[in-house]
């Protein structure tokens, strides 16, 4: 992760807070006043964000102790103490939502993701994130999705082509799918993926040699088809990639179908965020 994007995300959502004017806790809490607190998980989870919680209160308080013996990634039970800290208690106070939004909604993704990876194990498919995520977080949120067990996809517009539907119509007018793939590789050298919606657009895809072809919204009969006939073209053998409607209830049988990738925005557009509490013990 970008170390000082990192930062400059944790900078704003403190000063979104005003957390140098917290009116409350200055009128009630002596400067001088410490505190211990623990940091609980409320249900069952898949951690993510310990690093931004514990660098929220030492924005406010360099020297506070945040201490934890687990680690992004690792999954914890209902009521589980993640996290002990010890400093000044403005800083703690102050800090508490912060921290806490960030470890529940980074959570949320990554517990989100492990749910799909589990469910198709022992399968060889990649379950694999999109760009769609929140503006400005997605970095955290493709962070998240690895701690879950995903991979990601491209983050941004200039690590790969990737030639979709709107492409297509616009293109088509003076360009076959090989000729497009072709003019792509002209100008980088970067891999090449195209979207098709049918066994059609497939075979004509297989003929200009993509590294990875994305079968959109595609039926289990389709897919299964359409990994039959990729593996015994005679052209280079793409990686194929099923995306379009993958649900938790539906993402075995995509993944039993043979493709190598399963693409799913759901990841990062439909979690819901952990509940997280921080408590004070003395």
């Amino acid at each position: 992760m970008d170390k000082k994007l990192f930062n400059n995300i944790i900078t704003q959502a403190l000063k979104e807070d005003a957390a140098k004017e917290d009116i409350t806790t200055n009128a009630l809490v002596p400067a001088s006043s410490t505190t211990e607190a623990v940091i609980l998980f409320k249900e069952d989870a898949v951690l993510c964000g310990l690093s931004i919680a514990r660098q929220v209160f030492q924005n406010l308080d360099k020297n506070i102790l945040f201490r934890t013996d687990l680690k992004d990634g690792d999954a914890v039970k209902k009521n589980s103490k993640v996290a002990f800290i010890k400093g000044k208690t403005r800083a703690i106070l102050t800090g508490e939502r912060t921290a806490l939004n960030f470890l529940g909604y980074l959570s949320g993704i990554a517990t989100n993701t492990r749910q799909f990876v589990d469910r198709i194990k022992p399968f060889k498919t990649k379950i694999l994130d999109t760009r769609k995520t929140t503006p400005g977080l997605r970095e955290l949120e493709k962070y998240a999705v690895r701690c879950g067990g995903g991979y990601n996809h491209r983050t941004s517009l200039k690590d790969m082509v990737l030639i979709k539907d709107n492409h297509r119509v616009i293109s088509k007018r003076h360009l076959s799918l090989v000729e497009m793939i072709e003019q792509c590789r002209t100008k980088t050298k970067k891999p090449l993926e195209i979207e098709v919606d049918n066994l059609t657009q497939l075979q004509e895809a297989l003929r200009g040699n993509p590294d990875y072809i994305l079968l959109d919204n595609m039926s289990i009969p389709q897919l299964k088809q359409a990994v039959k006939i990729t593996r015994s073209s005679s052209h280079k053998k793409p990686l194929l990639e099923a995306s379009g409607g993958i649900r938790p209830n539906n993402v075995k049988a995509i993944a039993q179908t043979g493709v190598d990738r399963i693409s799913i925005g759901a990841l990062t557009h439909h979690r819901q965020a952990i509940d997280v509490s921080l408590e004070i013990i003395n």
